[in-house]
């Protein structure tokens, strides 16, 4: 049989200032892994894929067809795919010697925010960082990989969005010219009370499946980072 491991809380008086620095410590921690799914959405590339994600189902008008849980998972994936070089840099670049001992927590939060703003810099505009640097009435910086992280994480939220609506506009266009046709169709034919939606739907469905789109949404994603 397995030993069953034995774990205990106790929560007593401090006997020195290292106690009191470790417990300190300990509690941060447990509120940056609490912030982990936020960190994910405002440093990551998630934003960007889930939108437009979303933007093909609204378009196809396929309702909840992939439901929710899918397109998360596959931007998850997407993301990871996406993130591998940074996250991979983070590791051994922070996490790694941190854990090891070899770095305080402030050094190895200095380390994890280079490659971080090194992924997040080229895709933020500058018309959002000079925003937010008007905003807090920070001068700026004489480089940008001196930007403080609470400027560039919101602009980089800002950009990912614009950018997301993009691609989900250029998606729209087909499907919208299919639903405009099959309305000028039924309104010729006096079909008044035939919703044209019903009609529209699986043509959009045949062209979305043979031009592979979800093959070309990956790519195109994938392509932007």
């Amino acid at each position: 049989m397995f030993p069953i491991p034995e774990i205990g809380l106790q929560i007593g008086a401090a006997t020195s200032p290292g106690e009191v620095v470790g417990s300190v410590r300990l509690l941060i921690l447990l509120t940056v892994l609490s912030l982990v799914p936020a960190i994910l959405v405002m440093v990551t590339s998630f934003t960007r894929i889930v939108i437009v994600l979303s933007f093909v189902r609204t378009a196809v008008a396929a309702q909840n067809v992939p439901p929710n849980q899918v397109l998360i998972g596959l931007a998850l994936f997407l993301t990871l795919f996406t993130m591998t070089p940074t996250l991979t840099r983070l590791q051994t670049e922070a996490v790694t010697p941190y854990l090891a001992g070899e770095l305080s927590q402030e050094a190895a939060f200095e380390r994890a925010s280079v490659p971080l703003r090194e992924f997040m810099l080229p895709h933020t505009r500058e018309v959002d960082i000079a925003l937010f640097l008007t905003a807090t009435e920070t001068p700026a910086p004489p480089a940008p990989e001196d930007l403080s992280l609470t400027i560039l994480v919101p602009a980089f939220m800002l950009s990912e969005l614009r950018t997301a609506f993009a691609m989900g506009v250029t998606l729209f266009i087909p499907f919208m010219v299919i639903d405009m046709v099959v309305a000028s169709t039924l309104l010729s034919m006096g079909m008044f009370m035939l919703p044209p939606v019903t009609i529209s739907l699986p043509f959009k469905l045949l062209l979305f499946v043979l031009a592979d789109g979800w093959h070309l949404v990956a790519k195109s994603l994938l392509e932007s980072f």
